[in-house]
């Protein structure tokens, strides 16, 4: 624990403040010693799953419903907040487009609020994914989050394609638990001459692969009519980005895990410039897409006409006026990712503090360094995670064995049960791994040691 003290003085959580922890208290739960009280914060590992609330979002959201409860449908253009620097809400996600581009390394025509990550990504689909009988096959990855790959099997039957000849489906080698970049290069180039479409996560949900997404997108873009999209629900406030210089011609995100916007918060798209064509529906050049009133022309969008004149760049595939409450809840959350520094100084902190979880959990006598050096007679886990820095996130992946069919003898799932509810609040996927990530805007060296510690106390129990 010395060491982390140390670690702690020497990098602090600077904006831990800034957020709602909760508490034992509030979890429910008893404090586990006398070095803790009901009142002090849980170690809370699980902001990849769902982001802390900023005490910002409460007044941000209170504002808007007493300007509801006091001017009704007149605050969409007048605000009783105005002359305080709030926005009415006919433009109320616009603020965002100052805030989002060097988070996502776009511009601020490239990027838009909207939605939820699974209806984005399929509008994003309906958009970009333009099959024939030359060009069809997507690429992803097998071990995808299920929501993706839903979205891709259903593209399939509205095209009438076979998904047996139109999912390239990417895995890791027998006895791997990530895929190679070089294997996705390869897929890549044998598939290229009925390559339609490259899409896959920039941090993978389940393993915490960060991807060469810079490398991929390069490489795909060099074989005609290719296009690069990215699911960036786990990389967006975790790891630097850079779309537009890399070309990427579309991708999606959420906004409740690292950048703390509420569960089932507004999300985001980005498109690239090159597909801010404007054109109305009637002319050529139009490019389809899922159309709503809330991408049409701003200055034409309350005269109702039957013309759909997209507005330039990602606004224009807004499909309908978004949540107030939302969009004020991630702007709350960004203006303080803003104020720690943006997403370089939080990813130098996030190094650090996954870096100091990797060791200690290297030197823990449970430890096993691959899976075929996992005994299974007795408990013990593998990382499934890259341990290099540069192809990871915050998230490490712990797998856990061996594994039973009865939860109360399986063995992550009585680990999952011993740190829960001695206040550490990690991330279970079943069958047998837990994720833990260290958010960098709150967490401490300090949560990272107590989570290790306990983590080797209840494996001595198991």
């Amino acid at each position: 624990m010395e060491k982390a003290v140390e670690l702690d003085n020497q990098y602090p959580a600077t904006h831990r403040d800034a957020m709602c922890i909760p508490t034992y208290e509030s979890m429910g739960l008893r404090a586990p010693s006398a070095n803790f009280s009901k009142f002090s914060p849980v170690t809370y590992l699980c902001g990849n799953s769902l982001g802390c609330m900023p005490r910002a979002t409460r007044e941000a959201v209170n504002s808007e419903l007493d300007a509801w409860a006091d001017r009704a449908v007149e605050s969409h253009f007048r605000h009783r907040g105005e002359p305080q620097g709030l926005t009415s809400w006919v433009d109320i996600d616009l603020p965002l487009s100052n805030l989002l581009p060097s988070v996502v390394g776009g511009l601020e025509s490239e990027v838009a609020v909207m939605g939820s990550l699974t209806a984005n990504l399929n509008a994003l689909l309906v958009a970009f994914y333009r099959p024939n009988s030359q060009k069809f096959k997507i690429i992803c990855e097998k071990g995808a989050f299920p929501s993706d790959f839903y979205a891709f099997l259903n593209q399939c039957a509205i095209h009438g394609v076979d998904p047996e000849e139109a999912l390239v489906r990417l895995e890791p080698r027998e006895g791997e638990t990530y895929l190679r970049t070089d294997d996705i290069i390869k897929a890549i180039s044998e598939n290229s001459e009925q390559l339609a479409l490259v899409c896959l996560p920039g941090i993978q949900y389940y393993t915490g692969q960060l991807f060469d997404m810079k490398k991929i997108t390069l490489y795909a873009h060099q074989f005609e009519d290719v296009v690069v999209g990215w699911d960036l629900a786990h990389a967006v406030g975790n790891v630097p980005l850079q779309l537009h210089d890399w070309g990427v011609d579309f991708a999606c995100w959420c906004s409740y895990k690292y950048l703390n916007a509420g569960p089932g918060g507004i999300a985001g798209i980005f498109v690239h410039e090159k597909h801010a064509q404007v054109a109305s529906h009637t002319q050529e050049g139009y490019m389809p897409r899922l159309a709503g009133w809330w991408g049409n022309n701003r200055e034409r969008r309350f005269q109702m006409k039957e013309v759909f004149e997209p507005i330039s760049g990602a606004l224009g595939f807004r499909q309908s006026n978004p949540s107030v409450i939302d969009v004020v809840a991630l702007r709350s959350s960004l203006e303080v990712i803003k104020d720690f520094g943006g997403i370089e100084a939080l990813r130098e902190r996030s190094l650090l503090l996954t870096g100091y979880l990797l060791k200690l959990l290297q030197n823990s006598p449970f430890y096993h360094e691959s899976l075929t050096a996992t005994p299974q007679s007795k408990p013990g886990f593998t990382i499934i995670t890259p341990l290099d820095e540069d192809e990871r996130g915050a998230q490490l992946s712990l797998l856990f064995s061996p594994h039973h069919d009865d939860p109360k003898l399986d063995t992550m799932e009585q680990v999952f049960k011993y740190l829960n509810e001695r206040g550490v609040i990690v991330d279970e996927r079943r069958p047998d791994v837990i994720r833990i990530a260290p958010a960098p805007l709150y967490n401490t060296f300090q949560d990272v040691f107590r989570t290790v510690d306990l983590l080797n106390k209840a494996l001595q129990h198991v």
